[in-house]
């Protein structure tokens, strides 16, 4: 980010919703580029706790956050002119959120989701959700994704990221506002599978952190992201997506990010299943929502509408229910009475794939 963006960036007011840890790190991503951030926490103690002590201790331990970072627990107050409003709370509150928010929301601002969910009850991605629940034209919504995982940024560790949007130059300006020179933003207009690598690679994670937590080595951690990639392209593929997406920091970048980090919550819930947490056991150490098992019904319920099979994310699901053990999803990358069939086959399939994978130049 040179002097001249972040110039560029001084009086553009934005807004974060959620204070957790990726909310609060967005936040000063954004601080840091030159915006004026209020960011929104539903707890009065830790929005007075960032005005006052410039810390979030409760998700981002030991991280000073900027100045022009400002905090607060009235959702008008945060919102009310903001000309871009980020939205970071769990995928399952998010249209309550939404609702809320609506009366203070600016005729053109832009709504940029930073989660990486879909909601259970309607198996809708969060673009879906915010369509569905205001009257906001597709070019004022735009998702952002990639390898985040939210301590390591806010420590100024340098990554990357992907805006998407239908509108090009809404991704570019989501794009500016969000650059600095520890996060880099990159730009497209595949929102689908922007949304959808967020959203699949938690899944791959669980079943990483799972193995890992039975104690098996990185050879079955490899076949596990490996294959588990294959059901994502596929999934996002059949759900519209343009398949090269999944190669980049939105699908392949976030997925080994989120594979390898033990700051991955999802990563994190996976092992403490593996070493035989229950759910409930599983999130009361962690203190913080994983989006991958709320998750995984509702990805599982889509792909078998549109004749997906994603043997990886079923033995995930069986796992959480308590129908396979843990030690048996390493073993189990395909189910028993399979035919062995080429590695690529959903190349070798879709010869138009293929073609599109294959013939784009850079």
């Amino acid at each position: 980010m040179t002097p001249t963006s972040v110039q560029r960036n001084r009086g553009r007011k934005v807004a974060v919703v959620g204070s957790g840890s990726w909310g609060t790190t967005f936040a000063k991503i954004l601080a840091d580029a030159g915006c004026d951030v209020t960011i929104w926490s539903r707890r009065e103690e830790v929005a007075g706790e960032i005005n006052m002590a410039r810390r979030n201790s409760q998700y981002l331990p030991g991280i000073n956050l900027p100045r022009n970072l400002k905090a607060t627990a009235d959702l008008g107050e945060a919102v009310r002119g903001a000309s871009q409003v980020y939205l970071a709370v769990p995928s399952q509150t998010i249209r309550q959120n939404l609702a809320d928010l609506e009366p203070y929301l600016g005729r053109r601002a832009v709504l940029v989701s930073l989660i990486k969910g879909v909601e259970r009850s309607t198996t809708m991605r969060i673009s879906e959700v915010i369509a569905d629940t205001l009257d906001v034209e597709p070019e004022r919504v735009a998702v952002l994704s990639g390898p985040n995982i939210a301590l390591e940024i806010a420590k100024e560790q340098p990554t990357a990221a992907v805006v998407a949007s239908v509108d090009a130059e809404v991704a570019q300006e989501v794009a500016l506002a969000a650059s600095t020179p520890y996060f880099r933003t990159y730009v497209n207009t595949d929102v689908v599978g922007t949304e959808l690598g967020g959203v699949l690679k938690n899944l791959i994670a669980l079943a990483i952190g799972i193995v890992d937590g039975v104690g098996y080595g990185e050879n079955t951690k490899a076949a596990i992201i490996t294959r588990g990639l294959t059901e994502m392209t596929e999934f996002s593929v059949a759900s519209g997506a343009d398949p090269a997406t999944m190669t980049g920091l939105a699908g392949l970048g976030d997925l080994i990010a989120t594979c390898q980090s033990p700051l991955s919550r999802n990563n994190t819930a996976g092992r403490l299943i593996g070493q035989g947490y229950t759910q409930e056991e599983t999130k009361e150490q962690m203190q913080q929502t994983a989006e991958g098992i709320t998750s995984v019904g509702s990805v599982l319920e889509l792909a078998q509408a549109r004749g997906i099979s994603m043997p990886i994310v079923e033995q995930v699901q069986m796992v959480l229910r308590g129908t396979m053990s843990p030690k048996h999803l390493g073993p189990h990358l395909a189910t028993e009475d399979d035919v062995p069939k080429p590695e690529n086959s959903l190349l070798t399939e879709r010869p138009s794939l293929f073609k599109r994978l294959f013939s784009r130049k850079g």
